[in-house]
This record gives C-alpha cells, structure tokens and sequence, in this order.
C-alpha cells in the first residue's frame, strides 16, 4: 500500500518576537506552501504564535544518545576552555 499524505514536516512556533521557536508538533504535506499553511491552520489558529519554521522531518540530524558521553565531554587537554584557566583582575565583579 502506497502512503498517499505526503512526507512529514516537524513544525516549530514562535509565540513573541525575540523568542526562541518551539517545537510544537508534525505534519504532513507534500511540498513546503501547504506545510507552512497547514502548520498556520493546526498550531497558531487561535494567535498563539507570531511566526513558523517547518522543516522536512528527513532533513533534521540528531545526536545519538549512546555517543553523549563522548560527544559532549569537554576536551581536557585544552585548558583555556575552563574558567580556572583565567586570571580575573582586581575590581572585576562577576556573578
């Protein structure tokens, strides 16, 4: 059987100017005018959004969980990328 909707589309919303888009959902549509209609339609009908990203869900590349150790262990031959590294002048405040 021949799937007839189309390829899948993730959508993201975002709710103000200046924020960061959120993931809110999917959908199918065969190319990108009736995805971004078709996530105006589902996601923002009642104005919860100010603007949309709809992407083909076969483009998004993703991390895998069993390389998270690895992947996002900062290296530890590099020293400079540890705060301890720098020496922080008199009379500079942080927080």
């Amino acid at each position: 059987m021949k799937d007839s909707q189309g390829p899948l589309w993730e959508v993201f919303v975002q709710k103000k100017a200046g924020q960061p888009f959120v993931h809110c959902g999917s959908l199918h549509a065969y190319d990108k005018e009736m995805a971004i209609e078709n996530a105006r339609d589902l996601y923002t009908r009642r104005s919860e959004g100010s603007a949309l990203w709809v992407v083909p869900a076969a483009a998004i590349v993703a991390s895998s969980p069993e390389d998270a150790g690895s992947f996002f262990e900062p290296s530890n031959d590099k020293v400079y990328r540890h705060p301890t590294f720098y020496q922080i002048p008199e009379g500079v405040k942080y927080i």
